[in-house]
């Protein structure tokens, strides 16, 4: 697996949906956009969605936190690295970094566990030892 030192790199563009009234990006889109980060980032170590799925993973939000910086508006390319900032056995928790012209527009991280179809607690380095490795060999990168 080639993973990027900085992280994977996903870049999102701004929907007039997404806007309010006053051409705003809306604050709750950027929690969108870090899950499309995550699917991406996901699909870079070789584990996306419909693989895990198929394994019988779920993989549950057990917290989020974003940082607002500057706004956004329609059209504007957002610039999203997302890096592995914890793992232990049983979370993984990501940060994400939103750039647009090359200013920092929201940090934010979540919070991961996973579970099974019937909702018991996994333990990644027990359960799911590949997952876990190809999770961990990303958090090493420098």
């Amino acid at each position: 697996m080639v993973f990027p030192a900085a992280g994977t790199v996903y870049t999102h563009t701004v929907q007039y949906y997404e806007t309010d009234r006053m051409g705003i990006t809306h604050h709750s889109n950027y929690v969108r956009w870090m899950e499309e980060a995550r699917t991406h980032f996901l699909a870079a170590i070789g584990w996306d969605y419909a693989k895990i799925e198929a394994a019988g993973i779920i993989s549950p939000v057990v917290s989020v936190n974003c940082r607002y910086k500057r706004s956004t508006t329609f059209s504007d390319q957002v610039v999203i690295t997302t890096k592995i900032a914890a793992l232990d056995r049983v979370r993984l928790t990501l940060s994400y970094r939103m750039e647009c012209h090359d200013q920092l527009v929201c940090e934010g991280t979540s919070e991961h566990c996973f579970t099974n179809q019937d909702g018991k607690l996994l333990r990644l380095n027990r359960d799911l030892p590949d997952f876990y490795q190809a999770l961990q060999e990303a958090s090493q990168v420098k």
